[in-house]
């Protein structure tokens, strides 16, 4: 059973973003009219307090009848607001915004000291602004908490740049690590939240360039522990629309990865990994081979063939990012209108994905590993009858996947939002 409630946000314009922290009990906002909203299920009682560095600030706290109620409110930037993310916890209470004025900035909530007028009052105050790009910012992301507190930023100038705080105890201190030139207009990115050693850190950038004709709206990026750089290792050829969001589930052991992305339609993609690894055969007779072997088996039957060949030496490397067998998943058109957010739940279990058909659909796999549409809720919150038989186009088979315990939806009208639980 679902239980619908309807959250006065009180912004004045489109609500473009919606995220919910580690624990799922706070919640931020952004919208167009340059502000982000803070808000927290929690029945402690909060006072009203100033924010430094804002034009406004309103705390609220969620009342005995189980209210989300907003506990900050401020003016982040100077121009629309397009996405807020929260750091993991072990970093301490922290939030990065991205906005149409060309930078990404980092808050983050601390408690007035004893010498302070907000003596014992939580307020939200700016750490740093990253200034680099010089285009609209389109998304923002926190890396996984096993790499450390690191920060990614794509912008419309095809830039994905890669920041890391030297000291997680001083956050006004961002140094830029990587920056990745994807050649096509960045909107959205997604790390892999895989924490294996078999998995290098990647991350997928997803582009909102119109032209159909360029291909490969999806790219792939890995990093290498040899040259100490991102490099690509896959693009998805076939996605060819416009993406306006992508989501890694989270990998829980599985040795392939799955991305879901957000474009015309819902797509799921699973990258099964490749072994690439170089072999060098010489001897003392002259002769030199090489051979490039991604399996075992293809190992093996290569060396078969040159058991023969005296006095052999053989040596392997691996080089190059890792290559990767692409299949889809599925693919759902039910939305009917442009896809605008996706993302997992926690377990892997559940995908949600929201349109301009104003709906938010919930996608499942069956023991059979076949998925389909197991729920539709309106944009008020209600659910759509029957809706747990309606099914997307299946193109394969696969196993279920997820990520990050946050739902986030586009497009939300002013002012107002709905959530279910």
């Amino acid at each position: 059973m679902f239980v619908a409630r309807s959250i006065a946000a009180d912004h004045k314009d489109l609500i473009h973003d919606v995220s919910y922290d580690f624990h799922g009990r706070r919640m931020a906002t952004c919208s167009s009219d340059q502000s982000v909203k803070s808000s927290m299920r929690h029945l402690k009682t909060y006072n009203s307090t100033t924010c430094s560095n804002v034009q406004a600030s309103q705390v609220w706290d969620k009342s005995e009848n189980g209210e989300w109620h907003c506990t900050a409110s401020w003016k982040t930037h100077s121009g629309s607001v397009w996405r807020v993310t929260w750091a993991h916890p072990e970093f301490g209470q922290v939030l990065a915004s991205c906005s149409f004025d060309r930078t990404a900035a980092v808050w983050e909530e601390i408690v007035g000291e004893s010498n302070d007028k907000q003596r014992g009052q939580s307020h939200w105050i700016k750490r740093t602004t990253l200034v680099d790009s010089r285009t609209s910012v389109t998304d923002v992301k926190f890396a996984p908490k096993h790499m450390g507190l690191m920060l990614t930023t794509c912008s419309a100038d095809g830039v994905v740049r890669i920041y890391e705080a030297p000291d997680v105890m001083n956050l006004s201190q961002w140094s830029l690590q990587h920056e990745i030139s994807c050649k096509l207009s960045c909107s959205c990115i997604s790390w892999n939240p895989s924490s294996s050693r078999a998995h290098s850190p990647m991350i997928a950038v997803g582009s909102d360039d119109s032209n159909v004709a360029y291909g490969g709206k999806v790219q792939i990026y890995e990093y290498n522990e040899n040259t100490r750089k991102y490099a690509k290792a896959e693009t998805l050829m076939t996605v060819t629309e416009p993406v306006h969001d992508i989501a890694f589930a989270p990998n829980l052991g599985r040795s392939f990865h799955v991305l879901a992305v957000a474009t015309k339609d819902v797509r799921i993609f699973k990258l099964i990994p490749l072994r690439s690894t170089v072999f060098l055969i010489s001897s003392n007779s002259g002769y030199n081979i090489s051979a490039r072997a991604v399996t075992d088996s293809m190992k093996n039957q290569f060396n078969n063939c040159l058991c023969a060949l005296p006095d052999r030496r053989e040596t392997s490397s691996s080089t190059g990012p890792t290559k990767f067998e692409v299949q889809i998943v599925a693919q759902f058109e039910n939305h009917n209108s442009q896809v605008w957010r996706v993302s997992w739940n926690i377990t892997s279990t559940l995908l949600a994905s929201s349109g301009d058909d104003g709906c938010v659909r919930l996608w499942k796999a069956n023991y059979m590993d076949n998925w389909k549409c197991t729920g539709i809720l309106k944009g008020d919150g209600s659910p759509v009858n029957g809706s747990s038989n309606q099914q997307g186009i299946l193109n394969s088979a696969a196993g279920s996947a997820g990520q990050a315990s946050q739902n986030s939806l586009n497009g939300s009208s002013a002012g107002r939002l709905h959530y279910r639980w």
